[in-house]
């Protein structure tokens, strides 16, 4: 598996980074869409393979604010990106913004539309995407996400508590060797409880983000906390598969089924033993399932 070089899209004064897979690069457009504040890095080697061997040329992008993307300077002030959460508004930037950075990344790889797939924070952005862009979406697989119209306070219901309180007792990363404990202890805390935890997978990736991602809670809020005035949900007319675990440990799949019953005629796929991660034992399944989606989407009449 080896990537092209990092290059950058613009949206406005906002540079994105973005790189795609050299496997399968003649294959069907696929954008993948990572989580709160974490880079490109985060997605597993081997899902990106099993796209591409499902017929899929990957990409991937650090959402602004995370990797090797623009990183913006102003401060949140509220320090807990939750709390950015429940207040359901930034002043950063919009939600919109980081939609049209995916368009942007899609512009500068040439891509018309693409099949989009969004993980976590990144699922809430693909969803937004699909709404405020439909001409560019081809499908939309949501994974381990909130439904993108349900904000503020209406958000926390879909949240474990517990988790969040974990979180909170992680100590503050101040070098490179407490950022690499740091984000193996976030891993850790949202794996997969039915399934072995990939340590070796798990410290390459963030061996590579390392100074980025969990060390930065503003960027977190601000990320978080970036206000959506877009249609909800109902208005998708994007053929769509949600994701998510039911031994999710930081969403509870209420999320899951609250997106996918928002959204016209998606698909819900519960995956027993799943957390807030895609384990490797999964990914040629996951992968399948996007296929799938693609394939319903091509034959005549779409998944009408």
């Amino acid at each position: 598996m080896t990537w092209t070089e990092c290059r950058f899209a613009r949206n406005g004064a906002v540079e994105i980074a973005h790189d795609r897979l050299r496997e399968g690069a003649d294959g069907e457009p696929l954008l993948l869409v990572m989580g709160l504040a974490v880079s490109r890095h985060w997605w597993p080697g081997e899902l990106c393979t099993a796209f591409a061997d499902a017929g899929f040329a990957v990409a991937r992008y650090d959402q602004r604010d995370a990797g090797e993307s623009t990183r913006l300077p102003k401060r949140t002030g509220r320090g807990n990106p939750f709390a950015a959460l429940a207040a359901g508004r930034g002043a950063a930037y919009t939600a919109e913004d980081m939609a049209d950075d995916a368009v942007a990344v899609m512009d500068a790889l040439g891509w018309e539309s693409a099949h989009l797939f969004g993980h976590s924070l990144g699922g809430v952005v693909a969803q937004r995407v699909a709404l405020r862009h439909p001409d560019r979406v081809r499908t939309l697989t949501s994974s381990a996400a909130l439904p993108s119209d349900v904000g503020g306070v209406g958000a926390l219901r879909h949240l474990r508590l517990g988790t969040l309180a974990k979180f909170a007792r992680i100590k503050p990363a101040r070098d490179r060797e407490a950022r690499i404990a740091a984000g193996i202890a976030v891993a850790r805390i949202c794996a997969s409880p039915g399934y072995p935890f990939d340590e070796a997978g798990t410290l390459e990736r963030i061996a590579a983000d390392v100074d980025t991602g969990i060390a930065d809670p503003d960027a977190q809020s601000r990320q978080i906390g970036a206000a959506w005035h877009g249609p909800s949900l109902a208005a998708l007319r994007v053929p769509a598969l949600v994701l998510h675990g039911t031994d999710d440990p930081l969403l509870r799949p209420s999320a899951g089924r609250a997106t996918a019953a928002a959204i016209p005629g998606a698909r819900l796929v519960l995956q027993p033993g799943v957390g807030h991660d895609i384990p490797r034992e999964r990914h040629t399944a996951v992968a399948a399932e996007v296929r799938a989606l693609a394939d319903r989407a091509a034959r005549p009449g779409g998944l009408a």
